[in-house]
């Protein structure tokens, strides 16, 4: 699916790069930070795992079903992490209150602690990676950071 034309794509002028160009330059540098970043958080997860703790602490508890719909993978997969995960002490089960056959999974403790200290390793090697640029240099990555935030919000 493509972003729909800002108003500021009539604008451009002849020597503008090629909307097509920038978009194939940033798919490949973004998987090239995104792999470098998993290798910093340095959890003894695999990525697939972390995402699925970071899912669940954002938006659980959560039940098995939406936490395979919000990943979009099938029910099998999802037990079979969860349970991973369960054994390692990072998600407990939750059975409902009112509806004892529902089972919402959780982040414990230890997973809070986990994916703080990984968040703290990927920002501090970010962090000292861009502390060697000049000011403008930071200043044009927080507008880009900016433009790549509205990107991704953008209903398609």
């Amino acid at each position: 699916m493509a972003v729909p034309p800002s108003p500021a794509a009539s604008t451009r002028s002849a020597t503008s790069v090629p909307p097509a160009e920038v978009a194939g330059r940033l798919r490949l540098c973004a998987t090239r930070l995104a792999r470098r970043l998993r290798q910093e958080a340095a959890t003894g997860l695999t990525p697939s795992q972390l995402a699925l703790l970071a899912v669940v602490e954002r938006d659980g508890p959560l039940t098995l079903g939406a936490l395979a719909d919000s990943e979009r993978v099938a029910p099998p997969t999802i037990t079979r992490v969860v349970a991973k995960l369960e054994e390692a002490g990072l998600l407990a089960r939750e059975r409902d209150a009112r509806d004892r056959r529902v089972v919402r999974v959780a982040v414990t403790p230890a997973a809070r602690t986990l994916l703080a200290a990984s968040r703290r390793r990927k920002t501090g090697w970010l962090t000292a990676r861009l502390q060697h640029l000049p000011d403008a240099e930071i200043a044009q990555l927080d507008a880009a950071v900016a433009i790549l935030e509205r990107v991704l919000e953008d209903p398609l």
